[in-house]
């Protein structure tokens, strides 16, 4: 049996290919049966990785007789929110307003004109939790749909609902004075991370923790941008950061055995995750640890990089480049297991651990947290009896304390130890890969592996990162027409690429240009942002919108970004991004366009200042008043070599390094600078310059000199 999503390619939909229900994919086909048949729509909106989604098909979308409920009353349509975001703001933003929470799965009952009246989350197969069983709810909004009063007021609802839905996402921003941007926000941000630290644990919240990569991009740059002020909020800024790194880092949401991050914890300590790997959160928080490595100058960070990029490397790239979606939290516990489970790819007995680990296994158990009896406590729903979530429980030293012989000789028998019992996992039944290749994602990890070459000095990191751009070039991208798809499967690109997809891939391709300085990456990089100043910039009021003109006339909304979540908004990365581009390729239109988004929110900043981390990382580069470091030198000579190793030794995110290359790329970038064309050098020998708006300082012939003042120069 299968229904139309089998025609899919979506792994999420094709989930849901041999389920009973009628399923339809989002388009005119369920919209047009709708009003055919005098049916609501059901919109069941989710993800392939998504736990609560794989137990609700389980138990309500695999049963036949709810099946059939849903198919006499009902025209149901399933749609991928990583491939259509656009779909599942909307109504995730009008769940959020019926019930006052949200979540995945969606399922919003919608008339056929598009309007929502009715919805909620998850829904159990019978009155349970608290909840309406689903196929209660399905009768009881079929047989209202046929009363006239009762439809009358679902339709009354769904206007009501509707006007708040356009009040709420397509909006227009406050008017707000242009000006010279002024610290007020970005010390309003400052203070409401603060206030809301975890001085114990790290993060910014209680239970269920979730990683937040905006707030360490802001707080990192925050702490650059006050110390070269003398300021005394530099240090504090710095450790909230990096405090929460490392309690990421030996929580449970790391895995230790083969790299990554989970994408939460359900505690408040990091310890037990949702065991779902995200190809964003991996990629954001390379580039945190990255950037922590730089700024704190400790090689911790740098080794969680590594071994995150390992995992996304190994685990998670298609062998042309482009890397995959997610790895699922469930999975078969054997090969002859019935049934998947949360984490049982991941997680071990103890008897498991030291039937592989032999003798030591003692080692191992103290360093890690194992318990016989297992160490997850809070199970209130007993998925993990006598099991082990892999955690540092212990520092080096303790345990060169406990064990004898050095620090060193204790790290190199762990890390056997893990290689040991990685091979063990290995055998495993592997979680489910969702496998299609997003714009936006792939844009986020263009700029992990990127930054990774610049930080870790790893050739392989840049090989990694420019076959990535390579792939999107390929693959998603349409020259002729300046057409840029979101999503790729097995040789199929569909979808119009939307705001977040431009602005991702701008970023990343910016990063990849500042990683090997070839010009290609920042020339493409204009000429998509010239693309997303036409389509999804409003110039007059400085909004962006998530989508293109004349996108999808189904939508209900044609909705603007703003707020900085678990992924950025389009809009504050497309701010920095402007900027950037603005003095690399000397664009006062892109300088312009930054400004108006950064007026146009600032308002909207100080009232939520915790709402708007990524954005006033650009409302630093601004404050920073940011310069450029020319290094003019051939590539391939040391001595050029040994200034771009000084400058990227420091973290100075406020200053761009562009490499006059005495070649091509040298005369291309000159054709916008022209102050770069006398910048030569005889072979052998390498000079930098700081320069701002044209004008450069003597140049710096010796490289020590660089590395001391590049956090602190301002030319």
């Amino acid at each position: 049996m299968s229904n139309r999503l089998s025609l899919e390619k979506s792994p999420y939909l094709l989930q849901h290919a041999a389920n009973p229900v009628d399923w339809h994919p989002w388009g005119p086909e369920a919209f047009e049966r709708a009003r055919r048949e005098d049916k609501p729509l059901l919109i069941s909106i989710g993800y392939s990785t998504c736990h609560w989604c794989h137990v609700m098909e389980r138990e309500s979308f695999e049963n036949p007789s709810i099946a059939a409920l849903m198919n006499e009353h009902l025209v149901a349509v399933k749609v991928d929110r990583e491939e259509r975001p656009d779909v599942d703001r909307i109504y995730m933003a009008a769940v959020q307003a019926l019930t006052g929470q949200g979540g995945w799965p969606l399922n919003i009952f919608i008339s056929p004109d598009g309007k929502p009246f009715l919805g909620g989350t998850y829904f159990p197969p019978e009155d349970r939790y608290g909840r309406i069983g689903w196929p209660r709810l399905v009768e009881r909004v079929g047989r209202a749909w046929k009363d006239p009063e009762a439809r009358a007021n679902f339709l009354a609802q769904g206007e009501q609902l509707s006007r708040a839905l356009t009040e709420i996402l397509a909006s227009d921003p406050p008017p707000s004075e242009a000006g010279e941007p002024t610290t007020a926000a970005v010390d309003a941000a400052f203070e409401a991370l603060g206030a809301a630290y975890d001085a114990e644990r790290g993060g910014f919240s209680f239970a269920p923790k979730f990683p937040m990569p905006v707030n360490i991009n802001f707080l990192l740059r925050f702490g650059s941008w006050a110390g070269t002020r003398k300021d005394p909020r530099a240090q504090k800024a710095i450790d909230m950061a990096a405090q929460t790194l490392k309690a990421m880092a030996r929580g449970g949401i790391f895995d230790h055995l083969g790299g990554g991050f989970h994408r939460y914890a359900t505690d408040d300590r990091w310890f037990l995750p949702h065991f779902e790997k995200m190809l964003y959160d991996n990629a954001q928080l390379t580039v945190n640890y990255l950037e922590a490595t730089r700024a704190t100058r400790d090689p911790s960070f740098a080794e969680t990089a590594r071994r995150t990029l390992d995992y996304l490397r190994r685990d998670m790239r298609h062998a042309r480049g482009g890397f995959f979606s997610a790895e699922d939290a469930d999975s078969l516990a054997s090969a002859t297991a019935g049934e998947k489970r949360e984490g049982a790819f991941y997680v071990w007995t103890w008897d498991e651990i030291h039937k592989a680990l032999g003798p030591e296994g003692e080692l191992f158990e103290h360093a890690y947290g194992v318990e016989k009896d297992g160490n997850v406590l809070e199970d209130p729903h007993l998925e993990f009896p006598r099991q082990n979530v892999l955690f540092s429980a212990k520092e080096p030293q303790d345990l060169a304390g406990r064990f004898g012989g050095a620090v060193d000789g204790i790290l190199r028998r762990l890390a056997k130890a893990r290689r040991t019992l990685s091979d063990v996992r290995g055998g495993r039944p592997r979680p489910g890969l969702d496998d299609k290749i997003l714009t936006s994602w792939n844009g986020l990890a263009l700029s992990a592996f990127a930054k990774a070459h610049e930080v870790l000095g790893d050739p392989s990191d840049l090989d990694a990162a420019v076959r990535c751009a390579e792939f999107l070039r390929c693959e998603l991208w349409d020259a002729a027409s300046g057409r840029l798809y979101r999503r790729w499967r097995e040789g199929s690109r569909d979808i119009p690429a939307q705001a977040d997809d431009f602005a991702f891939l701008i970023q990343g391709l910016l990063d990849l240009y500042g990683a090997g300085f070839d010009v290609s990456w920042l020339l493409w990089a204009e000429r998509l942002s010239d693309i997303f100043l036409r389509d999804f910039f409003d110039g007059e009021r400085g909004a962006v919108y998530s989508t293109a003109p004349g996108h999808d006339p189904l939508v209900l909304v044609r909705a603007k970004e703003e707020g900085d979540n678990v992924e950025p908004s389009a809009s504050s990365v497309a701010a920095l991004n402007f900027l950037r581009l603005a003095r690399l390729r000397d664009r006062p239109d892109f300088g312009a366009a930054a400004r108006k988004i950064l007026d146009a929110q600032r308002e909207r900043a100080l009232v939520s200042p915790r709402a708007f981390p990524q954005l006033m990382c650009a409302e630093l580069f601004e404050l920073a008043s940011p310069g450029e470091l020319v290094v003019a030198g051939r590539p391939g000579d040391p001595a050029t070599r040994a200034f771009l190793s000084a400058a990227r030794g420091a973290f100075a995110p406020f200053t761009q390094v562009i490499l006059a290359d005495q070649g091509p790329g040298q005369a291309a970038l000159a054709e916008r600078l022209p102050h770069l064309r006398e910048m030569r050098v005889p072979p052998g020998e390498a000079r930098a310059y700081f320069c701002r708006n044209g004008a450069c300082q003597p140049p710096l012939s010796n490289p020590a000199l660089l590395e001391g003042v590049m956090n602190t120069k301002t030319p």
